[in-house]
């Protein structure tokens, strides 16, 4: 059976599934036969690998309703620039229009070329970076993603966010932008000193560029947590007059008879909580453990108090995705589920990954006199997570605190806070650093290495 034929007016209604694999009509009668689908923007581009004329393609197609021919010529302009200044990428081999609206671009495909990851020895992307500043070209969306790596060679890919002309500040804070991209506790040394050789004359002043790379990883921070609360390529979020709901994409169809009725799962699970505000338990599904916990409305002046307001699941929902993009442990969350009088807000559940850690009471329980140096080590790492993060948590109980493959994870983020201030942070610092210490009785060994091990209030 021949692959179906798509229109782009059929391509746009397909969304984010269009047929795995079909043909696809170019304006001179070819047609391009597409294997499989490989980046799906929703109604404006798709990326696939393709054949034409028997040749494999790495096919983009531009199918947006207004400004498809605009991108496809800026993709062309950026790939042409980065070949003129030797900068290496995949070789545009031709680009044109489609018959029904559209536009699409084929570059050469690169069998078992593969995106970069932190794994990888960074310092040649950096290198590969200054080389591209030197020649007055920034790429605007620089992250790993857009550096393949094909046997022993560094490309550049997605031309659409190249640009030419650069000033010395624009240079500046893109390399900016590739360091936010980075974990909190990466040595940016070496790959600052692979940077400065491949473009030596750019006069980087230390304290400009922590400034800029501060606040490219604030804009990364916050356009995530938005993503979470809108439909996107890494969430599905729906909304109706009676239910709000966010999900991980890729368990959304796993997680389907959980969010459809969470309540029978809660009641069918080993209970871990049973409170009038919150309600936990532990359940078995998709073949992992899960957590569902159920945010109670106690009375009716309580519905009518939160109503208004998020919930306390919607705030934990970002919270846990607030950590965990800047790479502090908590369980991941996988799904938000409020429901919803029109504009009003009643119960609301939130489903993370279960962590099997060991709470932080019963871990040290019998260690009063004696504290493992490991554990505290590790909340001492914790911290300073936290407070370079300025974050407060709001209850520090130790039994929300997680001892697990070596590390602290932290559960509970109803009342976390990041805070924008200084001051602020300071005095919730506080108020959380003596909850913490008050987990063990003064006086006592334990007690006086965790606080030495903490940063000051």
């Amino acid at each position: 059976m021949s692959a179906p034929l798509m229109t782009v007016e059929a391509l746009r209604a397909a969304g984010r599934t269009p047929p795995a694999h079909c043909r696809i009509a170019l304006d001179d009668g070819r047609q391009l036969e597409v294997a499989r689908w490989l980046r799906v923007l929703s109604g404006k581009r798709l990326t696939g690998q393709a054949t034409l004329d028997g040749q494999p393609v790495l096919a983009k197609l531009f199918i947006a309703a207004s400004n498809s021919a605009r991108h496809q010529q800026r993709e062309r302009q950026g790939l042409a620039a980065l070949a003129t200044a030797g900068i290496p990428t995949p070789r545009l081999l031709e680009a044109g229009a489609l018959p029904d609206g559209g536009y699409y671009l084929l570059t050469e495909f690169l069998p078992k070329a593969r995106e970069l990851t932190m794994a990888d020895r960074l310092a040649p992307l950096f290198a590969l970076l200054g080389r591209m500043h030197a020649a007055g070209l920034a790429h605007d969306d620089a992250h790993l993603g857009n550096f393949l790596q094909w046997g022993d060679e560094l490309l550049v890919v997605d031309g659409d966010a190249v640009r030419s002309g650069i000033s010395a500040a624009a240079a500046r804070d893109n390399l900016a932008l590739l360091l936010a991209q980075l974990p909190p506790q990466t040595d940016p040394a070496p790959l600052l000193a692979a940077y400065r050789q491949a473009h030596p004359a750019l006069a980087i002043d230390a304290t400009q560029l922590a400034m800029a790379t501060e606040h490219a990883c604030r804009r990364r921070l916050d356009d995530y947590l938005n993503k979470c609360l809108r439909d996107c390529s890494l969430f599905a979020v729906t909304r109706s007059a009676h239910r709000f709901v966010a999900v991980v994409r890729e368990e959304a169809d796993s997680l389907t008879p959980l969010i459809a009725d969470p309540d029978r799962w809660l009641e069918a699970g080993t209970p871990l909580k049973r409170g009038r505000t919150a309600t936990l338990a532990r359940i078995e599904a998709t073949g992992r453990q899960l957590v569902i916990k159920r945010y109670n409305i106690k009375s009716a002046g309580h519905a009518l108090s939160r109503c208004w307001r998020p919930s306390r699941a919607w705030h934990s929902w970002l919270a846990g995705h607030r950590l965990r993009f800047l790479g502090i442990a908590t369980p991941r969350p996988l799904a938000l589920v409020e429901r919803r009088l029109g504009p009003l807000r009643g119960k609301a559940w939130l489903i993370t990954e279960h962590c099997p850690g060991t709470n932080l009471v019963d871990l040290l329980a019998h260690r009063l006199d004696t504290p493992p140096a490991d554990v505290v080590a590790a909340l001492g790492r914790l911290f300073a997570q936290l407070a370079a993060a300025r974050i407060s948590h709001g209850d520090l109980k130790a039994t929300n605190l997680l001892w697990h493959d070596g590390e602290i994870s932290l559960v509970d983020l109803d009342a976390m806070r990041a805070h924008r201030g200084t001051a602020g942070f300071a005095r919730a610092w506080r108020r959380d650093r003596a909850r913490l210490l008050r987990n063990w009785p003064e006086g006592c060994a334990l007690r006086d290495a965790i606080d030495a091990a903490l940063p000051p209030a």
